[in-house]
């Protein structure tokens, strides 16, 4: 058979370099995966791996080592989420007007010197402080990122190029915790040298940014006109369902910290959260493949039940393998709803108001987390079952919401200005 091109297929036959002479290799054209996807993704890989190496072990190094009570780590998270709520709009709205690459630059670089703050903490205002400059950094690269990221890449394809991005995400929280675990057997137990530890593939992230290519500018009459008027009245519908949903989502530091309650053990907390990040990182880019097809409303309506299902689950139980296992189910929530929900929110926006619309969305949902991170905190009592279950119930509410009203939410994106060339 001869080495043959498809016209106006997906498909690219082409002469096998491992095999034998002759052999012919099939090779699948992915015209979604771009090279700013796949630098943003293995940026985001590394920042992750630093990130979740923190994570799992800050509830306990707030409550434990530096003495806080339970509501302190709600007000942490939540306070720092909230600075990046703030931040995102304004960083947004800079990246649909100036240079993207810098403020992504700026923004993985202050991640940096957060985690710093953090490691040197003595006291848990410091790690306040850290989180902060940590979120502060998510803030200003987050929407300018996402809006590289889907430049170039068609409407219909953007479900399966967020799915890609969070599963590389994930799996540098998969990694990070197991390296912390593995700095934990180093440093026998002893939780404050591991914190350095993740100071390394946050330096080695802003390095990578350096790769990053700036988008090629739109014609100037054409940029004006598309990034001038209101947000589509569909993106705002998707914007505020879903902000509401974020006021039960609380930081998933409480999640963890409801496992040390139930008795796991720091590695056994660890190991937990490497198993919800594992599922999340497998099951992202099958979402969002699923979603372009079935649309982002079913996907984003099931993740919401299964929510509500882990939520009450780990509230009402005491099992530890029952918990372990709901914790691996919570993974299948996140897969279904954040990469899904930025390239839901995507597709309702012009190209030349994307960093814009997603610092709003994304903004959005950094409030309600912080308002959540607050009240779960301070209703915590002795365990945290009762925010647990309470969220639990109204997210099978707010799930059966945006499965009956679905595509009507998110109906009549615009007509200009969305980019469907691969």
């Amino acid at each position: 058979m001869p080495a043959r091109v498809e016209v106006g297929s997906p498909w690219d036959w082409s002469r096998g370099v491992n095999g034998p002479p002759g052999m012919i290799r099939l090779v699948t054209q992915r015209p979604w995966l771009t090279r700013n996807l796949k630098l943003t993704s293995g940026i985001s890989l590394l920042q992750d791996a630093a990130s979740e190496l923190l994570y799992p072990i800050m509830p306990i190094l707030l409550t434990t080592v530096l003495g806080a009570p339970a509501a302190v780590v709600g007000a942490v998270e939540g306070i720092a989420e909230g600075v990046a709520a703030l931040t995102k709009y304004v960083a947004g709205r800079l990246s649909d007007k100036f240079a993207k690459v810098p403020l992504v630059g700026v923004g993985y670089g202050l991640a940096a010197v957060g985690k710093v703050l953090v490691a040197a903490a003595g006291a848990w205002p410091v790690v306040l402080l850290g989180r902060c400059v940590d979120r502060l950094g998510k803030g200003i690269r987050g929407a300018p990122r996402d809006a590289l990221m889907v430049d170039g890449i068609a409407v219909e394809h953007r479900g399966k190029a967020f799915g890609f991005h969070r599963a590389a995400d994930t799996m540098g929280a998969v990694i990070g915790p197991l390296l912390a675990l593995a700095a934990l057997q180093w440093f026998d137990g002893d939780i404050k040298p591991v914190l350095w530890v993740a100071i390394v593939p946050a330096v080695l992230s802003v390095l990578l940014v350096l790769a990053l290519k700036e988008p090629v500018p739109t014609a100037p009459k054409a940029a004006k006109v598309a990034g001038e008027g209101p947000l589509p009245s569909a993106f705002w519908r998707v914007v505020t369902v879903l902000g509401v949903f974020s006021l039960i989502n609380f930081p998933d530091a409480l999640v963890l910290l409801r496992l040390h309650d139930i008795g796991f053990s720091v590695t056994g907390v660890i190991l937990a959260y490497v198993g919800y990040n594992l599922v999340y990182s497998l099951l992202s880019y099958p979402a969002g493949a699923v979603a372009d097809k079935l649309g982002p409303h079913r996907v984003i309506g099931v993740g919401m039940l299964v929510f509500g299902v882990a939520y009450a689950g780990l509230g009402l139980t005491r099992s530890h393998v029952l918990a372990a296992v709901l914790i691996g189910v919570y993974g299948v929530f996140t897969a279904f709803t954040d990469g899904v929900g930025k390239a839901w929110v995507s597709s309702l926006l012009p190209n030349q108001r994307q960093g814009t619309g997603q610092g709003v969305f994304q903004g959005v949902m950094g409030l309600g987390v912080l308002a959540a991170g607050l009240w779960a905190g301070f209703a915590w009592g002795g365990d945290g079952h009762l925010p647990l279950v309470i969220a639990g119930a109204a997210a099978g509410v707010l799930a059966l919401g945006v499965l009956l009203l679905g595509r009507g939410l998110g109906a009549a994106p615009p007509a200009a200005g969305i980019s469907t060339s691969p």
